[in-house]
Protein backbone atom coordinates (compact mmCIF):
# COMPACT_ATOMS: atom_id res chain seq x y z
CA UNK A 1 0.00 0.00 0.00
CA UNK A 2 1.17 3.17 -1.00
CA UNK A 3 0.20 6.36 0.21
CA UNK A 4 1.49 10.11 -0.99
CA UNK A 5 0.39 13.03 0.45
CA UNK A 6 0.28 16.72 -0.95
CA UNK A 7 -1.09 20.08 -0.91
CA UNK A 8 0.50 21.60 2.13
CA UNK A 9 1.89 25.06 2.58
CA UNK A 10 1.48 27.95 3.55
CA UNK A 11 -1.51 30.22 4.49
CA UNK A 12 -2.97 32.99 7.02
CA UNK A 13 -5.16 32.67 9.71
CA UNK A 14 -9.06 32.16 8.25
CA UNK A 15 -7.98 30.97 4.82
CA UNK A 16 -8.17 27.26 3.22
CA UNK A 17 -6.47 24.87 2.04
CA UNK A 18 -6.60 20.98 0.28
CA UNK A 19 -4.73 18.69 0.74
CA UNK A 20 -4.64 15.44 -1.36
CA UNK A 21 -3.48 11.26 -0.72
CA UNK A 22 -3.20 9.52 -3.74
CA UNK A 23 -3.63 5.78 -2.25
CA UNK A 24 -2.61 2.27 -4.57
CA UNK A 25 -3.18 -0.73 -2.84
CA UNK A 26 -2.82 -3.65 -5.41
CA UNK A 27 -4.81 -6.41 -4.14
CA UNK A 28 -4.97 -5.05 -0.42
CA UNK A 29 -8.54 -4.33 0.73
CA UNK A 30 -8.60 -0.98 2.51
CA UNK A 31 -11.07 -0.40 4.56
CA UNK A 32 -11.03 3.13 5.40
CA UNK A 33 -8.86 6.18 5.26
CA UNK A 34 -7.95 9.00 7.55
CA UNK A 35 -5.88 12.16 8.30
CA UNK A 36 -3.91 12.61 11.13
CA UNK A 37 -1.46 15.80 12.32
CA UNK A 38 1.39 16.04 14.28
CA UNK A 39 2.35 19.36 15.66
CA UNK A 40 6.45 19.96 17.21
CA UNK A 41 6.41 18.05 20.28
CA UNK A 42 3.38 16.41 20.19
CA UNK A 43 1.65 13.39 19.49
CA UNK A 44 0.01 12.65 16.06
CA UNK A 45 -3.81 14.07 16.61
CA UNK A 46 -6.87 12.40 14.56
CA UNK A 47 -8.13 14.60 11.53
CA UNK A 48 -11.00 12.55 10.25
CA UNK A 49 -11.66 9.03 8.42
CA UNK A 50 -13.64 7.74 5.16
CA UNK A 51 -14.72 4.89 4.53
CA UNK A 52 -13.69 3.28 1.47
CA UNK A 53 -17.30 1.65 0.86
CA UNK A 54 -20.05 4.16 1.32
CA UNK A 55 -17.89 7.08 2.14
CA UNK A 56 -19.07 7.92 5.44
CA UNK A 57 -17.03 10.26 7.56
CA UNK A 58 -16.32 11.33 10.27
CA UNK A 59 -13.97 14.41 12.13
CA UNK A 60 -12.30 14.83 14.96
CA UNK A 61 -13.86 17.80 17.40
CA UNK A 62 -11.27 20.36 16.53
CA UNK A 63 -12.04 20.26 13.07
CA UNK A 64 -15.39 19.45 12.60
CA UNK A 65 -16.71 22.28 11.67
CA UNK A 66 -14.32 23.84 9.20
CA UNK A 67 -12.83 20.37 7.53
CA UNK A 68 -14.52 18.20 5.48
CA UNK A 69 -12.82 14.51 3.68
CA UNK A 70 -14.07 13.53 0.13
CA UNK A 71 -12.20 10.62 -2.12
CA UNK A 72 -12.57 9.93 -5.61
CA UNK A 73 -12.26 6.50 -6.15
CA UNK A 74 -11.51 7.09 -10.15
CA UNK A 75 -8.52 8.86 -9.04
CA UNK A 76 -7.66 7.22 -6.17
CA UNK A 77 -7.56 10.02 -4.00
CA UNK A 78 -8.48 11.49 -0.82
CA UNK A 79 -8.71 14.99 -0.23
CA UNK A 80 -9.26 17.03 3.35
CA UNK A 81 -10.93 19.89 2.84
CA UNK A 82 -9.71 22.90 5.36
CA UNK A 83 -11.33 26.37 5.97
CA UNK A 84 -11.05 28.81 8.60
CA UNK A 85 -7.66 27.80 9.02
CA UNK A 86 -6.16 28.49 12.38
CA UNK A 87 -2.63 28.75 13.76
CA UNK A 88 -3.36 25.87 16.02
CA UNK A 89 -3.90 23.83 12.70
CA UNK A 90 -0.32 23.54 11.44
CA UNK A 91 1.39 20.63 11.56
CA UNK A 92 2.68 17.99 9.51
CA UNK A 93 -0.56 16.39 7.62
CA UNK A 94 -0.25 12.69 7.32
CA UNK A 95 -2.83 9.97 5.49
CA UNK A 96 -3.23 6.88 6.76
CA UNK A 97 -5.16 3.63 5.67
CA UNK A 98 -6.65 0.46 7.49
CA UNK A 99 -7.08 -3.26 5.92
CA UNK A 100 -10.24 -4.20 8.43
CA UNK A 101 -12.19 -2.53 11.14
CA UNK A 102 -10.53 -0.73 13.89
CA UNK A 103 -10.80 -0.37 17.82
CA UNK A 104 -10.54 3.36 17.78
CA UNK A 105 -9.11 6.35 16.00
CA UNK A 106 -5.81 5.89 17.29
CA UNK A 107 -2.46 6.27 15.22
CA UNK A 108 -2.08 2.74 16.04
CA UNK A 109 -4.69 1.36 14.66
CA UNK A 110 -4.05 2.09 11.12
CA UNK A 111 -1.89 -0.56 9.01
CA UNK A 112 -0.64 2.09 6.55
CA UNK A 113 1.23 5.47 6.26
CA UNK A 114 2.16 7.89 3.49
CA UNK A 115 4.74 10.51 4.16
CA UNK A 116 3.45 14.00 5.52
CA UNK A 117 2.74 17.30 4.12
CA UNK A 118 3.78 20.66 6.14
CA UNK A 119 1.01 23.02 6.87
CA UNK A 120 1.47 26.44 8.18
CA UNK A 121 -1.38 28.40 9.35
CA UNK A 122 0.20 32.38 10.30
CA UNK A 123 -1.52 34.80 12.44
Amino acid sequence: VQLQASGGGLVQAGGSLKLSCVYSAGDVHLYALAWFRQAPGKGREFVGIISMGRGNSGLGDAVKDRFTITKDIVEKTMYLHMSSLKPEDSGIYYCAATSGTIPSFAAEAFDHWGQGTLVTVSS
